[in-house]
């Protein structure tokens, strides 16, 4: 499972938060692993020096073997909250897909 991260110009110390961000991904979707072929995360501040409420956005998409592209996107007041946000969204929209692709190879 492949992750890139991606942030704005507004985002900073990116390697440390690129390594936080791929434990949380690895975390939260590891038992998908075998289905997962990469996973892009698009990072940014909304309102850049200005702060606001909910304008850190944490965008995830994922692309599983032979399936089309997939992608949520979480706001939140901190980049901790959107990563988290998105990252458990996403392993609920995998758990509902890879379900309903069993359930139709079941039948």
């Amino acid at each position: 499972m492949q992750i890139q991260i991606n942030t704005d110009i507004n985002i900073e110390g990116r390697e440390k938060l690129a390594a936080q961000v791929k434990g949380v991904v690895e975390s939260a979707l590891s038992r998908f692993s075998d289905s997962i072929t990469r996973i892009e995360v698009h990072l940014s501040d909304q309102n850049g020096a200005k702060s606001g409420q909910d304008d850190k956005r944490c965008m995830m998409e994922v692309r599983l073997k032979g399936r089309q592209p997939s992608a949520v996107t979480h706001h939140a007041a901190s980049l901790d909250e959107a990563v988290d946000g998105a990252a458990e969204k996403l392993k609920r929209s995998l758990e509902s897909t890879l379900e309903r692709l069993h359930d139709i190879r079941q039948t």
